[in-house]
């Protein structure tokens, strides 16, 4: 994840080496220089002559060969060192950051970075760079931490889910939701996976009772676990089996509740309306969204909707692990105002990450 961004901003920062390589041949040139002059301090008036004439001949063949390159590196100046050379020359104007905010603005949109956090990117980075007074020597360590804060201020720190659980008194219920195909049953496997690793104890409820094989699917995680899980028959009430299990859960002290349901295309205004009677019966005290990683924007449109008719609290993100761009990341979290708790990396029941802040800069080669 990340894989694209990461190479651009590593790329954005480590001009330095080029540098130092240019100041190196710069000194070898005068080293060399220096030894030609005692050289040629032995040698008759004649030849030193027509050692001029040739060096003269020379150097005016470098200078003509050297312009267009030193034209073609201004121009290939990338967002950071132009900021660095901006910054220190002067006082950067809004103008001036503007301008060269489009190339930055234009690298995270082509990363699948939703337009309202690269908004918010742009306004975290203006106040702490436009019309500031810095030494140039601290330049370039202010620009990193600066992308750093505008980077992480898009971004909600999750809860510790084991904490939220822990200090509940009674039964901890969780109701998943999500379009179907996003991973979801297998998120909440994964999830009951380390609960239990945890040692806390958990019950599924099929609460899918209108996709074909999803009561198997989850009953066949449930034996693979060795976790009960509470069904009815297919086309019965969702409600209905979230309230069994969590009577299940009550009377045999179990506590945790992990409730599937239908997956719901999120411009279905009709189904996602029929949340409304699960949430109602169920109570639960969080609400997971599940969505896919790679689907970029579109699943950020989807936690979206479901925020604004369900009303999430966190966010599980599946196949984060071949999501190059991973704009999702970046976005759905400012998008929705809701953290996101665990990042799918893979089909096995340990592929759960749990999120944090420091996971983005470490995969971005900011940390």
């Amino acid at each position: 994840m990340f894989d694209f961004l990461k190479k651009k901003i590593s790329s954005w920062i480590k001009p330095k080496e080029a540098k130092t390589s240019n100041k190196t041949i710069k000194k070898e040139k005068k080293t060399s220089s220096k030894k030609e002059t005692k050289a040629s301090e032995s040698k008759t008036i004649k030849e030193k002559k027509v050692e001029k004439e040739v060096e003269k001949i020379i150097s005016e063949s470098e200078s003509q060969q050297e312009q267009p390159v030193q034209e073609t590196r201004e121009s290939e100046g990338n967002f950071f060192s132009k900021l660095i050379k901006k910054i220190t020359t002067s006082k950067l104007s809004q103008n001036d950051f503007e301008e060269l905010f489009m190339e930055l603005e234009l690298t995270l949109l082509e990363n699948n970075v939703a337009l309202e956090a690269v908004d918010k990117i742009k306004e975290t980075l203006s106040s702490q760079l436009v019309n500031q007074q810095m030494k140039k020597t601290e330049a370039e360590a202010r620009i990193i931490q600066a992308l750093k804060d505008a980077i992480l201020s898009v971004i909600h720190e999750p809860p510790s889910l084991i904490d939220q659980i822990k200090t509940k008194k009674g039964v901890f219920t969780i109701l998943f939701f999500g379009i179907n195909g996003t991973g979801k049953t297998t998120s909440i496997a994964k999830v009951a996976n380390l609960l239990k690793k945890e040692k806390i104890s958990c019950v599924l409820a099929a609460a899918d009772t209108f996709r074909a094989a999803s009561i198997e699917q989850l009953q066949t995680h449930g034996k693979r676990l060795d976790i009960p899980v509470i069904s009815q028959k297919y086309n019965s009430d969702p409600s209905a089996v979230a309230f069994d299990a969590i009577q299940y859960a009550n009377k045999h002290n179990i506590k945790v509740v992990l409730i599937d349901t239908a997956g719901r295309m999120y411009t279905k205004t009709n189904l996602l309306k029929e949340m409304e009677k699960i949430i109602r019966i169920s109570k639960p005290d969080l609400k997971i969204f599940v969505g896919e990683s790679i689907t970029g924007n579109d699943a950020v449109d989807q936690a979206k909707t479901f925020n604004e008719t369900a009303g999430i609290d966190g966010i599980i993100l599946s196949k984060a692990d071949i999501d190059e761009k991973a704009g999702t990341i970046l976005s759905v979290s400012h998008v929705t105002g809701k953290p996101i708790y665990f990042l799918g990396t893979g089909q096995n029941y340990e592929d759960l990450e749990i999120f944090s802040k420091k996971i983005v800069l470490k995969n971005l080669g900011l940390e």
